[in-house]
């Protein structure tokens, strides 16, 4: 690390009951109680070995707990004792605004949403909140889970111990797979097509950071060599706006 340098310590508190993602009509009583919220900070601190973490966030949420006083007077102790820095809120996967009453409180100093080229719906209402009232936004799932490298296709499986076998499940492939074929011959040969979808994102200025998942020591030098490019031509922004994808929860989205 360069000196002057510093990291930045993000974790999160899982839900009590370990349901991803949350439902309508759940409690948050059930969900983040007060102890709960503690005990995980408490928990993370020493796992971490640090005495300070810059940004704890809640790793599903509802916007009808926005007014909860529990979840608030939690992060507030945490705060005054010195434990945590910053607040931060992870949305269910395509749910942009199911968050925006939450950020009224003026509690949370971060939001993580999933943003890429297919998921384009926070640039409407989350990101310009977000931007005028300076709260980070921390754009997650930037490949759309793997699809926008170009290496899953309709006869992709996954071992039974990965995840993505419950999230790449035939309705999902059958769906996606073209679409991502369709915007790989639009954009030919002028990038390799997770170079564009991570610049795509990265130049959205009112992302403060982002999270690809790297799953090999190629992933990494890719990802840190796309950081350090120049913003897409409108051409090419203008080819990104046309594969927006506008995706409602489905029972496999988690």
């Amino acid at each position: 690390m360069a000196p002057g340098n510093r990291f930045y310590l993000a974790t999160k508190v899982p839900p009590k009951n370990l349901a991803w993602p949350s439902r309508r009509g759940d409690r948050v009583e059930d969900i983040f109680p007060y102890e709960h919220i503690v005990h995980y900070a408490e928990t993370s601190l020493r796992n971490l070995r640090t005495e300070r973490i810059d940004l704890f966030q809640f790793h599903v949420w509802e916007d009808d707990w926005c007014e909860n006083e529990e979840w608030q007077r939690a992060v507030e102790d945490l705060k005054r004792r010195g434990l945590i820095d910053g607040i931060g809120i992870s949305v269910n996967t395509w749910e942009p605004t199911n968050v925006l009453r939450t950020l009224e409180t003026g509690h949370i100093d971060a939001v993580q949403v999933i943003y890429n080229l297919f998921e384009q719906q926070p640039e409407d209402v989350l990101f310009p909140y977000c931007a005028k009232h300076d709260i980070a936004v921390i754009s997650r799932v930037p490949f759309d889970e793997g699809s926008l490298t170009g290496a899953i296709s309709l006869d992709t499986r996954f071992d039974e111990s990965d995840w993505r076998a419950t999230y790449f499940v035939r309705e999902n492939l059958e769906q996606c797979v073209p679409r991502v074929d369709r915007l790989r011959t639009e954009l030919g040969d002028a990038m390799p097509l997770p170079d564009f979808a991570l610049r795509f994102v990265l130049q959205n200025q009112t992302v403060s950071t982002v999270i690809p998942g790297m799953r090999r020591k190629k992933h990494v030098e890719g990802n840190i060599a796309v950081s350090g490019l120049e913003p897409l031509s409108n051409e090419f922004v203008l080819i990104a706006k046309r594969h927006r994808w506008d995706r409602t929860p489905a029972s496999w989205s988690q």
